[in-house]
């Protein structure tokens, strides 16, 4: 269901482990029907699962894109941006995507690239090396990560810090070209004017071609697509509208790939600013709520149409007690069914008000009687509040689930002194 919809979302009462099958399908998909549980899953496997809660503070800087602070190397406090969860995710999933269309030849290609760019940073002594400019301009590198090297320059006054991209440079490696001016990379990058960081992207490209190193074949298959599954757990009880944002449009089955392209809030602060953000079709999300939140109302019509929303009723999750062993799983299972019976029974309740087997798998440290009074209880509590006769319902649960006889003896009690 969730490789044909893309989308979908596990409703239904609390306990019903809807988080739990969530990681159980997501582990299915990427193991290829191997096993369902996530803690099999091997690092590199996990890496295309995600796992959020969403909350009421959480917002779009977490999810997709924000400014954050950040200490300078002068010590001084600035702000960069930084990709949200999601954003992060998606890169992962649009860079298998992408090399799943690759040729073998392309893809040793890039490896050989890979390792080139490795080995050169990887042999730097960082503080003593200086590389040079086509203009005898000396620059120093203080940092290399994912995506920049971080440069200074002693010599110039008005810009001594610069950040360079490494994408860029990777591209220029790749190409397979030669350049030897800085007008060259204009053309290659198919700008108007230079950037102040082509000046330096020449000075390491020249760098890096000229160092020597033993080549290694690199062993080179093509790369198959693979399936990358985001799970957002009480979806509901975020603020969609805040956290999603333009996202709306691109999440949209309907609307993977370029169909769905959007411009983020921040896209002006992009070292690309014209770079479109869009969802591939190897990206699936789960999302999960509890039909008693109130919260639950106020969901997003737009949100609810892209997704499938399938309930999970607390009668279909009995399984989940088999850790618990026979003897108190079939006990488990008949106050289960008593307790949810009775909940059904009370007119201002439902079934989306019944409990759970996710609840009962504390019976492994606790026993009935402790799962009733530290648990249950005071769930049902919350459940029976305001409404008429609350106190002779609880003692009506207490009696279903066969909670300690103080407690469940109240409602005999009541009836006799009725009588």
């Amino acid at each position: 269901m969730l490789l044909e919809s893309k989308n979908v979302i596990f409703r239904g009462a609390p306990g019903t482990g809807k988080s739990y099958l969530a990681k159980q399908i997501a582990t299915d998909i990427i193991s290829k029907g191997a096993f369902d549980d996530y803690t099999q899953l091997t690092a590199e496997q996990k890496q295309q699962v995600e796992f959020v809660q969403f909350h009421p503070s959480y917002d779009y800087a977490d999810f997709v894109e924000g400014l954050r602070p950040r200490v300078n190397a002068d010590g001084s406090m600035g702000f960069e941006l930084q990709d949200g969860i999601f954003t992060r995710f998606v890169n992962r999933a649009q860079k298998n995507y992408d090399d799943a269309q690759k040729s073998a030849a392309t893809i040793a290609k890039e490896a050989s690239v890979q390792e080139q760019m490795a080995d050169y940073f990887s042999n730097l002594e960082l503080e003593d090396y200086t590389p040079t400019t086509a203009r005898g301009t000396k620059f120093y590198i203080e940092s290399v990560d994912e995506r920049h090297i971080n440069i200074a320059i002693p010599d110039n006054k008005v810009a001594n810090k610069l950040s360079l991209n490494v994408d860029e440079l990777r591209q220029m490696l790749e190409s397979g070209q030669k350049f030897s001016q800085v007008k060259d990379l204009v053309v290659f990058f198919g700008k108007r004017n230079a950037t102040q960081q082509y000046t330096y992207d020449l000075a390491l490209f020249n760098d890096i071609k000229a160092q020597r190193r033993i080549r290694t074949k690199v062993a080179v298959q093509r790369v198959p697509m693979k399936p990358y599954v985001f799970i957002i757990d009480e979806i509901n009880r975020g603020e969609i509208s805040k956290i999603f944002g333009e996202l709306f449009f691109a999440i949209d089955p309907g609307y993977r790939g370029i169909a769905g392209e959007v411009s983020t809030q921040y896209a002006n602060m992009h070292e690309n600013p014209e770079k479109k953000f869009s969802i591939p079709e190897n990206v699936y999300i789960i999302g999960t709520m509890n039909d008693i939140d109130r919260s639950v109302d106020s969901f997003d019509f737009a949100m609810r149409r892209r997704f499938r929303f399938i309930e999970i009723k607390a009668s279909e999750r009995l399984d989940m007690l088999n850790v618990l062993g026979d003897s108190k799983k079939n006990e488990a299972i008949r106050r289960i069914s008593a307790l949810n019976a009775a909940i059904s029974s009370v007119d201002e309740l439902n079934e989306n008000y019944q409990v759970g087997a996710a609840y009962f798998l504390k019976l492994a440290t606790v026993d009935f009687d402790q799962l009733w009074n530290d648990y249950l209880q005071p769930l049902l509590q919350e459940y029976v509040r305001g409404i008429y006769g609350e106190d002779e319902i609880m003692a009506k649960f207490a009696h279903a689930y066969g909670a300690n006889a103080a407690v469940a003896g109240e409602i005999d009690d009541e009836s006799e002194n009725q009588g």
